[in-house]
C-alpha cells in the first residue's frame, strides 16, 4: 500500500510552498488509494513556536487535506509527534553504537568552530574531521558514564557512492567522501531531523517520500542510515522549490506566504488547491481550472516538471475571481458572511441582493466590504467637487432632487426596469441630460463615481433608503 507522510516542523506559520508539497502528497495518496499521514517533527526545540502546530493543522483543514493517521485522529503507529517518541530514538541509536555504525563524539563547540574556520581558510568543505571516530569504545563509555557532554554521530564510509533513482529528477549520485559524519543524537538527548525521520519513516512503513528538492543533499545521509540498519528505503521524489516573481525563494517580501494569510485575504480554499496543483505540475498545456476530484483523477507524478515554478500572484487573483463567479448566490453570501461579523446583522434578502451586484467584480472575498460599503452605511459621504462639476446651481440641484424624490415616492413597482423608465422620462421633461441626473443620483445614493448600474443599485437599496438618502443629500432642507 502507498503510504506517504508530511512532517512539518512547528517553527512558524504554515508556508504556502510547504503546503504545495503537502498537497502533492495528499493527491498521490488519494489517487493510489493509499494513506496520508501527518507527523509533527518538533525535535528542534530552539526554533519551536507555540501555536505553530495548531496553525499547520488548521491550514490542512482549510484546504480539505484530511489525514488518515496523525495528531487528533491517531493511528496504529502513534504517537505522531516526535517529542513523544524519544525513547525509540535512543533505542535505535544504541543499536548503531553496538554495530559500530555510530560512535560517540565529545568535541566541544569551541573545537568544532575552530575546525570549521581552519577548513574555510584552506578552501576546504566544512565537515566533521572524524576526530572521535577511532575512540576506544571502553573509553567512550567511561566518558559518557562520567557525564561528559557528547553527541552520537553516524560513521560514514570514507569511499564509495550513494545512488538512488528520484521520481522527479531521475538518477542521482553522491560520493561518500562528500557526506559528513552527521550527528544523530544531540547533546540535549533529542534526535536530529535526519535520524528521527529515518526511524519514523521505517516504523510507520512509509513507501514514498515526496518533499522539496532542497532536501536532495540530505537523502544520502538518510540512505546511509537505512543501509546501516539493514532496512529497505522508501522511494524518494524531490519536488521543485516554489520561487517568487523575481526567481528567488518565495518569502514574505514577495507578499503573503502563510497559507492562513491567503485565507485572511479572502482567497477560497478551492482556488488555493487548484493553484497549488499547478505549481510544478500540468495536465496539458491549456487546462487550468480543476475541481479537487478532477485533480485526484488526473494527477501524475511523471508530469511534475523539475524546473522551479514561479508563484504568480496575479494568476492566483484571476483564478480566485473565476471561482467566486462560479459560486451560487447563497454560497457566496455564506462565504462573505464568514469574513465579517457585521454581515450577520444584515437582513438576509437585502444582503443577497447586494451580493448579486458585486459577484462579477470580486477578485477576493475581502473586496466586497469596501466596494459595497455604501449599502450598509447610515449616511453617505458626498463629494461636493463631483456635484459642482455638473455645472448646475444649488437651487437647480435642490429643486431637481425634490422632484425626483416625489416621483420615486409615488412610483408603483420598484424594479430596475421601472426605475429606469421613470427616470429617463423625467430627464426628457426636466431639461437635464441623462449623464447629469444619473451622475447626481449616483453621488447622492453611493458617494461613489463608479458603481454597478444605477438602477440596479436603487432596486437593491429599496425605496425607503433611496428616499432617505435623497432627503439628506447635500443638506437640502427643501427636499421634503
Amino acid at each position: 500500500m502507498v503510504r506517504v507522510r508530511i512532517a512539518p516542523s512547528p517553527t512558524g506559520d504554515p508556508h504556502v510552498g510547504n503546503m504545495r508539497t503537502f498537497f502533492f502528497n495528499w493527491l498521490f495518496a488519494r489517487q493510489q488509494k493509499g494513506k496520508f499521514i501527518v507527523r509533527i517533527e518538533d525535535t528542534d526545540q530552539k526554533r519551536y513556536q507555540e501555536g505553530s502546530q495548531m496553525a499547520i493543522l488548521e491550514g490542512l483543514r482549510w484546504l480539505g487535506l484530511d489525514w488518515d493517521e496523525g495528531p487528533e485522529v491517531g493511528g496504529p503507529f502513534a504517537p505522531y509527534v516526535q517529542s513523544q517518541r524519544s525513547a525509540l530514538y535512543q533505542e535505535y541509536a544504541q543499536k548503531l553504537l553496538e554495530t559500530g555504525a555510530g560512535y560517540y563524539c565529545f568535541c566541544s563547540e569551541e573545537r568544532l568552530d575552530q575546525m570549521r574556520r581552519a577548513q574555510h581558510e584552506c578552501g576546504q568543505p566544512t565537515r566533521y574531521d572524524k576526530a572521535c571516530c577511532q575512540l576506544d569504545q571502553e573509553e567512550a563509555q567511561r566518558r559518557v558514564a562520567a557525564g561528559e557532554p557528547h553527541v552520537i554521530r553516524l560513521r560514514v564510509p570514507p569511499t564509495g557512492k550513494i545512488s538512488w533513482t528520484d521520481l522527479i529528477h531521475g538518477q542521482i549520485d553522491f560520493e561518500c567522501e562528500c557526506v559528513d559524519d552527521q550527528v544523530l543524537i544531540k547533546s540535549d538527548g533529542f534526535p536530529t531531523y535526519h535520524f528521527a525521520v529515518v526511524v519514523d519513516d521505517h516504523l510507520m512503513q512509509i513507501s514514498h517520500v515526496l518533499r522539496a528538492d532542497e532536501w536532495i543533499s540530505s537523502t544520502p545521509k538518510q540512505l546511509l542510515l537505512y543501509k546501516a540498519f539493514g532496512w529497505e528505503s522508501p522511494v524518494f521524489g524531490h519536488l521543485p522549490m516554489v520561487l517568487g516573481p523575481d526567481r528567488a525563494k518565495l518569502s514574505k517580501r514577495h507578499g503573503a506566504t502563510s497559507i492562513l494569510d491567503f485565507r485572511e485575504r479572502g482567497y477560497l480554499p478551492e482556488t488555493m488547491v487548484n493553484f497549488l496543483a499547478l505549481l510544478g505540475w500540468a495536465y496539458d498545456d491549456k487546462t487550468e481550472i480543476f475541481s479537487r476530484e478532477e485533480l485526484v483523477q488526473k494527477f501524475d507524478l511523471k508530469k511534475v516538471n523539475p524546473t522551479n515554478p514561479i508563484f504568480d500572484f496575479q494568476k492566483l487573483e484571476w483564478m480566485n475571481g473565476e471561482y467566486i463567479r462560479s459560486l451560487s448566490m447563497s454560497e457566496l453570501g455564506k462565504r462573505l458572511k464568514g469574513t465579517d461579523e457585521r454581515w450577520d446583522k444584515v437582513e438576509p434578502e437585502y444582503f443577497r441582493k447586494v451580493v448579486g451586484l458585486f459577484q462579477e467584480r470580486l477578485k477576493t472575498l475581502n473586496d466586497f466590504a469596501p466596494l459595497a460599503a455604501y449599502f450598509f452605511a447610515e449616511e453617505v459621504e458626498l463629494t461636493r467637487e463631483r456635484i459642482a462639476k455638473l455645472g448646475r446651481s444649488q437651487e437647480e440641484i435642490t429643486t431637481t432632487l425634490g422632484a425626483v424624490r416625489k416621483l420615486l415616492q409615488d412610483l408603483g413597482d420598484w424594479q430596475e426596469a421601472d426605475l429606469e423608465k421613470a427616470l429617463r422620462q423625467f430627464v426628457q421633461d426636466c431639461g437635464w441630460t441623462n449623464k447629469e441626473l444619473f451622475s447626481l443620483l449616483r453621488e447622492v445614493l453611493t458617494g461613489q463615481a463608479a458603481t454597478p448600474p444605477l438602477f440596479a443599485i436603487m432596486e437593491a437599496l429599496g425605496r425607503e433608503r433611496v428616499l432617505e438618502r435623497i432627503q439628506k443629500s447635500c443638506g437640502f432642507a427643501s427636499c421634503q
